[in-house]
């Protein structure tokens, strides 16, 4: 952010506007503004950076991250694999328990996405009771996990002691990790958060290493209802405050969003977080549009994904089925990424993104030739369609036949050659042109 409002252009701006297809002016403008971000830590050597904001394409995030009772290093590596090969632009480590350091050390040395992290999950490991964290514990992790490269950052700096009994009429209370952890050492302590109050030094840390915000919604609803409330949205204008001192520090800053909306709150939501916190990108998790589809939560989310992107969210953190349920294993995660890439090529389209629709329209032509293979290529996951279609398509023993039996047929795999409408389609205009 500094170099931009410098007037330099950096490598990482180039990469931006290369992807993006805009102009590396552009690009620099918008870092400038505190509208576009660039996650990128001095210490995250094999980083393909990504731009974060309005003016780019939506953005996706995947939560990994090991519980304190499953999951191990390679677990997790098969999950970030799993989500970058599935197109996930950013990746958090939400690994609690006793392996943090070296599950972190491990997913930053790996990931070619940028690397987010909650530091307050590996703080709580330092101590019996959060009440005990002091400060020099809370910022000496967050130090220790920007020297080994995470290029972003959840803080929930923005939760304060007042906003406490605005959530105490609450349905599910306070939903957030996090937030529930700041919340507990405040009111025992009998303390204003620390992250508040001590915002200089966390952004002492950011400057050095060159870490992004992720200001944290610990107030976020985890219910239909209690969405769009008073404790929500004291907590949002806290954040915007907080956004215009990093920014005089010339450090980059997005603002993490709910949670569990109604479908018709969703714009709203977006609107308001755009004018509390002066267009800084936005980061929503979902959200989610109805508390019952437990299961299927990765599609109660990309539903509300694909509004929230539509009216301006840069970032989409991603729900798996395992939402609400249990920690997600490898499937779960490729579930999770597919839905909501889904969800933010479809506000690509929506928004007249350049370029958004071109691999759309070459899929329209690859179906009507019937050729597989291209289809295969272009769809989001290659993989899960070659296997229905290969299910589909039994040759005449009986065996299935491979993708590359099936390149180029007469027809469509699900109808048949009697039924095919694109086949009848052919031949009846072949029909006309003869006239």
């Amino acid at each position: 952010m500094r170099e931009a409002r410098r007037g330099v252009i950096t490598k990482e701006m180039e990469s931006v506007a290369r992807t993006e297809r805009l102009s590396p002016e552009f690009v620099r403008g918008e870092i400038a503004k505190g509208q576009l971000i660039i996650p990128a830590n001095v210490n995250h050597k094999n980083l393909r950076p990504i731009g974060i904001g309005v003016a780019t394409t939506c953005k996706i995030n995947a939560n990994i991250g090991n519980s304190s009772l499953k999951s191990d290093i390679k677990e997790e590596l098969k999950k970030l694999d799993t989500a970058i090969k599935y197109g996930a632009d950013a990746v958090m480590d939400l690994s609690t328990g006793t392996e943090i350091n070296d599950i972190r050390a491990a997913v930053i040395e790996h990931s070619t996405a940028p690397v987010g992290t909650v530091p307050i999950y590996q703080a709580i490991e330092l101590v019996e009771n959060v009440e005990d964290l002091t400060l020099d514990q809370m910022f000496g992790v967050i130090e220790e996990q920007a020297r080994q490269g995470v290029d972003f950052m959840t803080v929930h700096a923005g939760l304060l002691r007042k906003h406490i009994p605005l959530a105490c009429k609450r349905t599910t209370g306070i939903v957030s990790r996090g937030g529930s952890l700041m919340g507990k050492w405040m009111m025992k302590n009998e303390k204003e958060n620390p992250f508040y109050e001590h915002y200089d030094r966390l952004l002492d840390i950011c400057e050095k290493y060159d870490v992004s915000l992720s200001l944290g919604d610990g107030l976020r609803p985890g219910s239909l209802a209690d969405a769009s409330d008073a404790a929500q949205f004291a907590e949002l204008a806290t954040l915007g405050e907080l956004t215009k001192k990093a920014w005089a520090r010339d450090v980059q800053v997005m603002i993490e969003g709910p949670g569990h909306i109604p479908f018709n709150e969703i714009e709203m939501n977006v609107k308001k977080e755009i004018e509390l916190c002066h267009g800084a990108p936005f980061y929503v998790l979902g959200p989610v549009i109805t508390d019952i589809a437990a299961g299927y939560d990765h599609i109660a989310s990309a539903i509300g994904a694909t509004m929230a992107a539509y009216h301006g969210v840069s970032m989409l953190c991603y729900v798996t089925p395992k939402e609400h349920l249990g920690l997600p294993e490898e499937d779960d995660v490729r579930q999770g990424v597919i839905a909501h890439k889904i969800a933010a090529h479809a506000a690509d389209v929506a928004r007249g993104r350049k370029g958004a629709r071109d691999r759309d329209d070459a899929m329209a032509r690859a179906r009507y030739e019937f050729n597989w293979t291209k289809q295969f290529e272009l769809a989001l996951d290659p993989d899960r369609a070659r296997e229905y279609h290969k299910q589909s398509n039994p040759d005449n023993n009986g065996s299935q036949i491979t993708s590359h039996e099936s390149r180029v047929t007469s027809h469509c795999s699900m109808c048949g050659p009697k039924y095919c409408a694109m086949k009848t389609s052919k031949e009846t205009l072949d029909i006309d042109r003869t006239k």
